[in-house]
């Protein structure tokens, strides 16, 4: 089964966490929007936008509401790659949130990348709250698109929930603004 939008994300297979302990599952989220980053730290395009992206995302939504996760999906150069060496990789670019090493496979696609149908990295993946994939990025992503794609997802996800309000009438207007 791959992943295609619209239907719930199969299950990640994942041989390693860092900064988790024990076993994390998709299931786990399910309540949460959940941003998954799919990356190798010998991208380049993952160092300068992919990975600051997902933290950029740790940092603006509530914990609660919106879940980042790190996927490391070595397909190419796997002897330079090595989990102790995404170890330090992490520490140095002080990455937090839970990261899980891809489990590799015989075919040289990691399993996690081939159920995923990812094209190679980075690749950012958008989970809403019930665990339906609804939006697979691959490359650099603005984060003003992003932003609004979780926001819509947050919304979305709330029966009843709207972010929007009425505007203010003009008799709630004065010099000190709008009340």
């Amino acid at each position: 089964m791959h992943a295609e939008v619209g239907q719930l994300l199969p299950e990640w297979s994942v041989e390693r966490w860092f900064h988790h302990e024990g076993e994390l599952r998709l299931e786990d989220l399910r309540g949460r929007v959940v941003a998954i980053e799919a990356f190798q730290m010998l991208c380049p395009g993952c160092v300068s936008h992919g990975l600051p992206l997902a933290q950029r995302i740790r940092e603006t939504f509530a914990k609660d509401d919106v879940a980042v996760i790190g996927l490391h999906t070595v397909f190419e150069h796997h002897d330079a790659m090595p989990p102790h060496a995404l170890e330090v990789f992490l520490s140095e670019y002080r990455i937090q949130f839970p990261v899980g090493v891809d489990l590799p496979s015989s075919g040289g696609t990691p399993e996690t990348m081939g159920r995923y149908a990812l094209r190679g990295t980075p690749s950012l993946l958008l989970v809403d709250r019930e665990g339906r994939l609804r939006a697979h990025h691959f490359g650099a992503v603005p984060d003003l698109r992003i932003g609004a794609e979780i926001a819509s997802l947050l919304g979305d996800s709330t029966p009843g929930h709207s972010d929007r309000t009425e505007p203010p009438t003009a008799e709630a207007c004065g010099v000190e603004g709008c009340v």
